[in-house]
């Protein structure tokens, strides 16, 4: 598919799909990684070819090098060797963590990623940005590698309840923001549904973080502006991790969506009337999250983000829907604004 990495395969058909690439790639023992959810809804639509199942439990939480350490132990007891492969069969967590455990692991070794959720489908598998957070910073230890294969499927998304699937629904209109008014477009003219027939939203969203990806691998550039929603919407949800608060990615980056679009208006890239729409839309879809912190909190987590430079927080801001730019300074004040237009909207 154009513009699309080579490694990435949709298929419906995923369990014949797997064992057939796990076939072409003959390695001496094959472990799959998972979490207690997809080992109960997702493993049983796998057939019984593998040496090893690696259980770890699930959440953001629980992404780091404590658990990093679990499996690595595993994989040894297991005697899994350099010529052993690793399916990641997960959401991000899974497929950053288990990615990243590979890649370190006798100096790297083979992996494929199974992505079961929207989330990970249309974002977190797609890159090859692997990593594990760090003293609750996160995705702050990492590599750049790309698996093997990223298989694709729908039938997962079959697993799913409709908040999981929400979730991932604000990464699929990030892109839209970002790269492609028309599929915006196209979004807002649908209802979300967790009925939806993904395929036809999950190919282009794909299609775009293909896109932008092969232009700029690295993220020394262009691949920053899918950070849009994202320094914001991290701070929201590490906050959320630290005070032992329940929020999901992209429930959190719709958050920042929101805020980020204020400020965006600030700088004078974009209407009042027309962010306001997009925020009244958005607040439709993930209703108002009351402990979203206040500017000095979030700027305090925000300081970290990986994309800044001299100590300055670096924003991916839209100058027109499908229009975005990356390496965007703005001051405190505006943050106050946009954290002050969240709690402020009236749609609550």
């Amino acid at each position: 598919m154009e513009g699309l990495p080579a490694y990435i395969q949709f298929n419906r058909e995923a369990d014949e799909e797997i064992w057939s690439l796990v076939k072409r790639l003959a390695p001496d023992k094959v472990a799959i990684l998972v979490d207690e959810n997809t080992r109960k809804f997702c493993l049983p639509l796998l057939s019984e070819y593998y040496d090893q199942v690696i259980e770890v439990k699930s959440g953001e939480q629980n992404k780091n090098l404590s658990t990093c350490s679990q499996i690595w132990d595993q994989m040894t007891e297991a005697g899994l060797s350099r010529k052993s492969l690793l399916i990641n069969l997960g959401g991000g967590v899974i497929g950053d963590m288990g990615g990243f455990v590979a890649s370190t692991y006798k100096r790297g070794i083979r992996f494929i990623n199974v992505p079961t959720t929207l989330l990970s489908q249309v974002d977190a598998s797609i890159g090859g940005k692997l990593g594990i957070d760090y003293k609750g910073l996160k995705n702050h230890i990492g590599v750049f590698k790309d698996p093997d294969a990223v298989i694709l499927s729908d039938v997962f998304l079959k697993t799913l309840n409709e908040r999981q699937l929400r979730s991932g629904y604000a990464e699929v209109i990030k892109h839209g923001f970002i790269w492609d008014k028309n599929y915006l477009k196209d979004i807002r003219n649908r209802s979300f549904s967790n009925e939806e027939d993904w395929d036809l939203l999950l190919v282009r969203s794909v299609e775009i973080k293909g896109e932008i990806v092969e232009e700029d691998p690295l993220e020394k550039g262009l691949r920053k502006i899918l950070n849009f929603g994202h320094t914001m919407g991290h701070a929201v949800e590490t906050y959320h991790l630290e005070n032992g608060k329940d929020m999901l990615h992209g429930e959190a980056v719709a958050v920042g969506m929101i805020m980020e679009l204020c400020l965006s208006h600030q700088l004078g890239w974009m209407e009042a009337a027309q962010v306001r729409d997009l925020s009244t839309w958005l607040f439709g879809i993930y209703g108002y999250v009351q402990s979203v912190p206040d500017a000095d909190s979030l700027i305090k987590l925000m300081i970290h983000d990986k994309k800044n430079d001299a100590g300055q927080i670096n924003f991916s801001l839209l100058r027109a829907v499908g229009s975005c730019q990356y390496d965007v300074q703005v001051n405190r004040q505006q943050i106050e604004n946009a954290v002050a237009y969240y709690h402020g909207l009236d749609v609550k």
